[in-house]
């Protein structure tokens, strides 16, 4: 197996296999592949193996925004927890997991909520990260308190909690509330600059009154109650 990293500003993951040689990924997430890659689902309903059958191949995945792919080794005591859209793809031995949680009746990240995936199992992942990207490694005690849209990655030795601080108005929220991640150490945490959720609420202003309201309805700008 060989990977490459392509481009510079939006990134694409490439990945040569040799006969046998396969990768996982969230079902349908490839960008291109090579005639003798091949598809199959295996025991989760979310990721899809691609594996190069009786000759090498080659499979792709992009960046969805302008960032960077992480190449990272995981296994017993190497852990991740990353932002929903993070997890690119790995090696057959890597797991993804439900990590983390939260549900907000509006703003960017209303719908859904926030959500965290857990990067575990043995293997190598790809994580992608939004806009520039600025690590933290924090030691034993020390904190970081962080937008949680700007919350890309962090090791599983980091605790995550999400406060509520009221009397702060915040425009991705609303109101008089704001919401800070607060990440705990010891651990190594990645920052995202420009996160998706941040980047439609930022445009919302600009896009026709209709538009807006569907984004807010599925995770705008509208306010937090």
């Amino acid at each position: 197996m060989e990977e490459q990293l392509l481009g510079t500003t939006l990134p694409v993951l490439s990945v040569c296999l040799d006969p046998g040689e396969s990768v996982v990924a969230e079902t349908g997430e490839f960008s291109w592949m090579t005639d003798s890659i091949q598809m199959s689902t295996g025991s989760s309903l979310f990721l899809s193996t691609y594996t190069a059958k009786d000759a090498p191949g080659t499979i792709a995945f992009a960046a969805k925004l302008p960032g960077s792919i992480m190449g990272t080794e995981i296994g017993p005591g190497t852990e991740y927890l990353v932002h929903r859209h993070g997890f690119l793809a790995g090696t057959p031995g890597i797991e993804i997991s439900a990590g983390f949680q939260q549900s907000f009746s509006a703003g960017i990240f209303a719908g859904e909520g926030l959500v965290l995936q857990r990067v575990g199992g043995q293997g190598r992942a790809w994580i992608g990260l939004a806009g520039e990207v600025v690590t933290c490694n924090l030691a034993p005690g020390e904190s970081l308190r962080v937008h949680p849209g700007h919350v890309g990655m962090f090791t599983a030795s980091v605790s995550f909690q999400v406060m509520r601080v009221p009397g702060i108005a915040n425009r991705y929220f609303g109101g008089d509330v704001h919401h800070f991640a607060v990440l705990s150490g010891p651990g190594s945490v990645w920052l995202q600059s420009m996160p998706m959720p941040v980047l439609a609420a930022s445009l919302a202003p600009y896009l026709p009154r209709a538009q807006t309201h569907s984004m807010a309805e599925g995770g705008g700008a509208d306010g937090i109650k």
